[in-house]
């Protein structure tokens, strides 16, 4: 009910006021009566509303994603990678006179070992928790031995690999199912330039982080030598170890997979990239319609 004016004019005469001057201040009484008071705090957004998650708990009224974070984050994973590598002897343990030169001295050549072990550090969703599918990166997963998953809360699985797809960087593990509320992969076909985005991973091993930017450009091509087609680019902070984790809207909804940077130093610059949720969901059904 629109509010009232504070005063309302009424003409006054000298004795009774005429009947239709007491009608209308009879009915402008009835109407202050049962005007509702104004509420003197800002009303919460309702949480379950795409407002809602971008304003503080408690309804203090402040723009903040902590509401949206506390959704989407149980379901982003940490991958931990341990590889096998080949490693070449040195050049001299490979010479013949060198080693003649070492048995005359009565010195024992060193056995060299044919490969060691590397360990690589990422990221991942979980896409579907009934079936403990995570999307991660293919690259991050090459020569891998074994495969660690950790959720938020710190639970620790052994993945295993059930398909890639290396058209679009994009590979699937299985772990067992979690009580975990996978996330929805978006339309990256309606992203635009300046939308709001959200990459979430685990940058040089940190753990689980927190970056937002926009989306600088949309179907860029020519990175990676090209091999992975048209690609987001960001300025939301891609680093090592984010490879695999998602990028999402601020409807907590997955729009691309963080995949690559370019930094002179392997940092981050503001110029990140993630594959297009659109082009990850194929490489999904694709990779998991025979499960």
């Amino acid at each position: 009910m629109p509010a009232l004016p504070h005063r309302i004019p009424i003409p006054v005469s000298r004795g009774l006021l005429p009947i239709g001057h007491a009608i209308l201040l009879l009915a402008v009484l009835t109407l202050a009566a049962c005007t509702t008071p104004a509420p003197s705090t800002p009303m919460a957004a309702d949480s379950a509303s795409p407002a809602g998650l971008l304003l503080s708990q408690g309804g203090k009224g402040y723009p903040s994603l902590a509401g949206l974070m506390r959704q989407v984050t149980p379901a982003v994973v940490n991958i931990s990678v341990e590889s096998r590598v080949g490693e070449e002897d040195h050049p001299f343990l490979r010479d013949p006179e060198f080693r003649r030169f070492l048995d005359r001295i009565g010195v024992e050549a060193p056995e060299m070992d044919p490969s060691e072990r590397r360990k690589s550090m990422g990221s991942g969703v979980i896409v579907d928790a009934k079936n403990g599918y995570v999307m991660t990166n293919n690259h991050l997963l090459r020569d891998a031995t074994k495969i660690i998953v950790t959720l938020k809360d710190r639970r620790t699985f052994r993945a295993r690999r059930i398909g890639s797809d290396s058209a679009t960087d994009i590979a699937i593990l299985k772990i067992p199912p979690v009580k975990v509320k996978p996330l929805k992969l978006g339309n990256s076909d309606r992203l635009e330039v300046g939308d709001f985005v959200i990459a979430i991973g685990n940058p040089f091993g940190l753990g689980q982080t927190v970056t937002m930017g926009i989306v600088s450009a949309v179907g860029r091509s020519g990175v990676a030598g090209n091999h992975l087609g048209k690609l987001i680019q960001t300025d939301a902070s891609i680093n090592p170890g984010n490879s695999g984790g998602p990028l999402i809207n601020l409807a907590g909804e997955v729009v691309g997979i963080n995949t690559a940077l370019i930094g002179p130093t392997g940092g981050n610059v503001g110029i990140g990239f993630a594959v297009p949720s659109n082009r990850a969901s194929t490489a999904l059904h694709k990779l998991t319609r025979s499960r």
